[in-house]
């Protein structure tokens, strides 16, 4: 298959708001051993990468300064060692940074093929969101059919994958959203909703669950909702904190409730974690979540789709914060 030597791509120019984000040329990438290279036509757009735009997200050696934590596209090149893809075939991806571009390089064990009968643009909207919620409400906070969750930013990306999942594996959500349209749509996803401008979530929680509270809390608030959270977890639940759009440093915490219920305070990076870690995590999709997928369920909710020249777009919509699902990139 013959390539371009070259490609655009989204550079972040400097630190700052969307209008740094900025189109450029740029040599495509060479897949290396264990990766392959993905003609991408389709990339999601994330909170991770809005972090990163704005000079705020924690950079490790080796992470591509490109932003892009998700693709859907076409297997064009295969480095050495990799037999699972061929060439043609459709996969959607996590990658390691570089996704806002026409072709991006990942390991081929954070590719998973497209389910039956969805698109490039649904596609592109499952890797992150998906690895995320997969590793962090199931994994780390071992949600459960029977149990009870609270997801924080109901009508997010994030969001509306747990709520989702949690409807398809029998597991009671509860969801916070800002607005009344926010709230039905949480309602519509077949969870209770929240309006955290009018409500206690707290005190809707002990209400609703005579005093028993949440097992898991799936939070992207950080330090301002801490102390709330910890009232609204039930004996032995899981905080597990995914952002800090509250905050990053909690003052005053609450350590008695944390020891009177046991609970267990966490939370991750996906990003940071190793290629062995995200493969595993991939394995797990593969095998819980892509026969529902396949089946036409729990598919992610689309809120705009842009051209990838408009990413600056994408991003002011994302932080303007009016979307319900996730917004995700087309790729020319």
């Amino acid at each position: 298959m013959t390539l371009p030597q070259e490609m655009t791509l989204i550079e972040i120019t400097t630190p700052g708001g969307p209008e740094v984000l900025q189109p450029r040329s740029a040599d495509v990438p060479v897949a290396g051993p264990g990766e392959i290279l993905i003609r991408v036509h389709a990339a999601g757009v994330n909170r991770p990468d809005a972090l990163q735009r704005a000079g705020k997200y924690p950079m490790k050696p080796g992470m591509s300064p490109i932003p892009g934590l998700e693709v859907a596209g076409e297997v064009v090149a295969l480095g050495t060692g990799v037999n699972e893809y061929s060439l043609g075939d459709k996969v959607c991806a996590l990658t390691n940074g570089g996704g806002y571009a026409q072709y991006c390089a990942v390991p081929a064990s954070q590719a998973l093929p497209i389910p039956a009968g969805m698109d490039w643009i649904q596609a592109a909207a499952v890797p992150e969101t998906f690895f995320t919620v997969w590793a962090n409400l199931f994994g780390l906070g071992g949600a459960q059919k029977g149990q009870r969750v609270l997801i924080h930013g109901g009508t997010s990306g994030i969001g509306t994958t747990a709520l989702m999942l949690c409807q398809e594996f029998g597991i009671q959500a509860f969801a916070t959203a800002g607005s009344a349209d926010k709230c039905a749509a949480i309602a519509k996803l077949g969870a209770e909703p929240i309006n955290y401008r009018e409500q206690d979530f707290a005190e809707v929680i002990a209400k609703q669950t005579d005093g028993k509270g949440v097992n898991v809390i799936l939070d992207i608030m950080g330090a301002s909702y801490l102390n709330n959270n910890l009232k609204a977890l039930g004996m032995d639940g899981h905080l597990v904190i995914l952002g800090f759009l509250g905050g990053a440093k909690a003052n005053d915490v609450d350590l008695l409730t944390i020891l009177g219920k046991r609970a267990v305070i966490t939370g991750s990076l996906l990003r940071a974690r190793t290629r062995e870690e995200k493969a595993e995590i991939a394995q797990h999709l593969r095998e819980h979540v892509w026969p529902v997928l396949s089946a036409g369920r729990c598919l992610p909710m689309i809120d705009q789709v842009y051209a990838y020249t408009d990413a600056a777009q994408a991003h002011a919509r994302m932080e303007g914060g009016d979307h319900i699902g996730k917004i995700v990139l087309r790729v020319e």
